[in-house]
């Protein structure tokens, strides 16, 4: 039988000074390379526990574990999602959204200004950590916004993720301070509306 596997890391598609000046390089050195990376631990960690407890046949408190699981899990696939959501100003980053994303914003949300608003809000509303998502629901057919608190908080099961925004506090303290305004507004500079676009085509 096929050895298990356990959670990766994913590598930047871009070079850890390419979002600047809205998200500098030490920051982004930081927040991938030690936040990100923390909560990949995390998550093997609790897999290499339930593996040794299998095979000596032992017992775990279960609660504890699999909710310190989910919280880990929920880090590695939404940073591993914010990542793939960037690209560098003027390169890919930035502007309006074209195609089907496009068009599904207009019709849910009256235009793309309009999303823009209620997006930020959910983002600056975010009660601690948290994030700001836009997923798409299978069974209304309907582009939705999602307030998620911590990593697995108030996530709608059987949505797909179209776009995040990390509101957490290391995503842009050193930057920013404690302007999380002023970060949300920089975060509309580098969005990869080409990445969302291509999630938005599998759905």
């Amino acid at each position: 039988m096929e050895s298990h596997k356990f959670y990766v890391l994913p590598e930047l598609r871009f070079g850890y000074s390419a979002l600047e000046p809205f998200l500098s390089e030490e920051l982004m050195r930081l927040h991938h390379d030690k936040h990100h990376a923390a909560y990949v631990k995390g998550a093997n960690a609790v897999l290499e526990k339930m593996d040794a407890s299998k095979a000596g046949n032992m017992d775990f408190d279960a609660k504890a574990l699999f909710k310190e699981l989910s919280f880990h899990i929920g880090g590695q696939k939404l940073h591993s999602l914010f990542w793939e959501n960037l690209a560098p100003a003027g390169n890919g980053g930035g502007g309006k959204p074209d195609g089907g994303i496009a068009a599904a914003i207009d019709e849910e949300f009256g235009s793309f200004e309009r999303f823009k608003k209620i997006f930020s809000q959910t983002a600056n509303s975010v009660e601690g950590s948290g994030w700001a998502a836009l997923a798409f629901c299978f069974e209304t057919q309907r582009p939705i916004i999602m307030q998620i608190e911590k990593h697995n908080t108030n996530v709608y099961p059987e949505c797909m993720i179209l776009l995040v925004l990390d509101v957490w506090e290391h995503a842009y303290y050193l930057d920013y301070k404690n302007d999380r305004t002023k970060f949300v507004e920089a975060f509309w500079n580098i969005v990869n509306w080409s990445e969302v676009n291509k999630r938005f085509g599998e759905v």
